[in-house]
């Protein structure tokens, strides 16, 4: 059997190796078939020898996305571009994308296999909601090979790229996939937001630990609270406190010690 491709991308300090390594761990404890799991990153300092690493590159556009991005505010985004360049990966298929900030809860093949020679995320919970169609790009999956464009397309003009998708990345990934025709948004409830979906309502938040939903593969800790919070249980306040998250701790804190 061809192996799974599973990739992850980590820029900076925000966030430890220990991140990489929990999100392979929790791979391997969900994915019932071989894998290949990539990360690209500067620093490999920390991560487990089983993750193959991808130097960060250094794109010919960099300061263009950052000058531009300087009009909104936002730095350090657009770094995924990157991993849509043909070639850069030495692999064959699909890739199916992370961002660090999930937890693995539940099977991984629906997501890889779900409609094969597509650009695919969660369809925005906030631009759901509002009647737009931009993708969430917490968990993405591509394949190089069919969608070059995404990265083609940005580079031949990166400011007007950036402009049009109002400075965020993830709706320039599902706006240009749509436009291609392209895209198809994974199964709402197989990916889950732990602020909308996991946290209870008051004053059950303050008696039960969060929710986790049956049908859930991947858990988006997307603003507040991040994991580290929400498994010690977090004091937000009376709309966002939180109690300890058992079944966090065993599938974020526990795989760090799946065969290290």
């Amino acid at each position: 059997m061809t192996p799974a491709n599973i990739i992850c991308i980590k820029w900076g300090t925000k966030y430890p190796a220990y991140y990489v390594n929990r999100l392979y761990a929790g791979v391997q404890r969900h994915l019932n078939r071989p894998f290949r799991f990539f990360c690209m990153t500067e620093v490999s300092e920390g991560i487990r020898p089983e993750v193959e690493i991808l130097p960060l590159p250094v794109e010919p556009f960099a300061h263009a996305i950052a000058d531009t991005l300087a009009e909104s505010k936002r730095k350090g985004a657009y770094g995924k571009i990157s991993l849509f360049k043909p070639g850069l990966i030495d692999a064959t298929g699909p890739i199916l994308g992370f961002d660090l900030d999930v937890v693995i809860t539940g099977p991984l093949e629906d997501l890889i296999d779900f409609a094969p020679g597509k650009v695919c995320m969660r369809h925005d919970w906030l631009a759901a909601r509002r009647g737009r169609p931009d993708g969430h790009g917490s968990v993405f999956r591509f394949d190089p090979a069919l969608h070059g464009y995404l990265y083609h397309d940005f580079a031949a003009d990166p400011a007007s790229a950036i402009r049009e998708a109002n400075y965020s990345e993830q709706k320039y990934t599902s706006m240009v996939a749509q436009r291609h025709g392209d895209f198809e948004y994974f199964p709402g409830d197989w990916i889950s937001s732990f602020k909308r979906d996991a946290m209870r309502v008051p004053p059950l938040n303050f008696l039960l630990e969060p929710a986790l939903p049956a049908t859930t593969r991947v858990m988006c800790f997307h603003g507040n609270p991040k994991m580290e919070e929400a498994v010690e249980g977090f004091a937000g306040g009376f709309l966002r406190h939180t109690r300890p998250c058992s079944w966090l701790r065993e599938q974020w804190v526990g795989d760090e010690q799946v065969a290290v």
